[in-house]
């Protein structure tokens, strides 16, 4: 699998991108852009970019700011999450000139949905995997927050979290997502660390993730934001025991065109869990094509996909 890796500079920082292509496959002309979640990284993504490469996708897969081996911010900087945004539509701009498909799992999910619906002509098909925003908060803890956050920031040490070894890398995944098979958290535990200078291992993002964001996640206007999307949209479940917001269901209403696919095993972090199964879903979804490839009938008259 041809694989491409290497910085681009985005909004003053060096943004670390993942890029995938079928060597034999014939070129569909789209362009997926997939967004990792929290603590994650574009690497991870391989096990699913691969299969929609072989398809004859363009898939780009960047390190958010922060994460993985992209640039942190500099001191008296904050990772607000309008910059993600900002920074989607830079790489956007520059990596898919033409068709764009976007995938967004948890956070990722998140960020797509604020991109395409600031951008709504700009993205032919959106997956959303467990990507429907954390829950609610209401103004009462808007104080408390804020409170937190500069406690934590005054108290805050970037130096990366250090790990014992491999091994240990591999326990604590382990700890972390017991629905994933020990196996598959082995091959992700080198791509979410690095080598520190000294020699010793570390997770591979910013300590200052960690802290409490001093914004609250307002529902109202991220259902403003769906409400303004306007292409064909794939929701993804991993299921009962996946992630899913108290208000799911009345947030996914707003989308005009949602189809629903439920990996009922896979958990949240589906994409390392049933990677062939949503890579299946994925390649059938964005094989479609857009409005302009089915002469206006995509989403329309469809009934929604099913999953095992």
């Amino acid at each position: 699998m041809p694989r491409s890796s290497g910085t681009w500079k985005v909004n003053g920082l060096d943004l670390y991108v993942h890029r995938f292509r079928g060597e034999h496959a014939r070129p569909t002309g789209l362009t997926l852009l997939l967004l990792h979640g929290f603590l994650d990284a574009g690497s991870t993504w391989d096990l699913v970019a691969e299969p929609l490469a072989r398809a004859g996708h363009d898939v780009v897969a960047p390190d958010l700011r922060g994460f993985g081996r992209s640039a942190r911010v500099p001191a008296g900087g904050y990772y607000h999450f309008p910059d993600y945004i900002a920074d989607v539509a830079a790489l956007v701009d520059a990596l898919a000139p033409e068709r764009l498909g976007v995938v967004g799992h948890s956070m990722g999910g998140a960020v797509a949905v604020y991109y395409a619906g600031a951008c709504p002509g700009r993205v032919e098909r959106l997956a959303l995997l467990e990507g429907m925003g954390p829950p609610g908060n209401g103004p009462d803890v808007a104080v408390a927050r804020m409170q937190a956050w500069l406690r934590q920031m005054k108290e805050l040490d970037r130096t990366p979290r250090r790990l014992s070894s491999m091994r240990d890398a591999i326990a604590r995944l382990v700890a972390n997502h017991p629905r994933v098979p020990r196996e598959v958290l082995a091959t992700r535990a080198p791509l979410l660390t690095r080598e520190e200078p000294d020699g010793t291992l570390a997770w591979a993002y910013d300590p200052m993730h960690r802290t409490t964001s001093p914004m609250m996640f307002q529902v109202e206007a991220f259902t403003a934001f769906l409400e303004q999307i306007t292409c064909p949209t794939l929701i993804v479940s991993g299921g009962p025991t996946g992630f899913h917001p108290p208000d799911e269901a009345e947030r996914v209403a707003r989308l005009a065109r949602a189809e629903h696919v439920e990996l009922p095993d896979a958990g949240h972090m589906m994409h390392w869990s049933a990677a062939e199964a949503l890579a299946e879903r994925l390649g059938e979804f964005f094989g479609a094509g857009g409005d302009a490839a089915t002469g206006g009938q995509a989403g329309t008259g469809r009934q929604p996909a099913t999953g095992s």
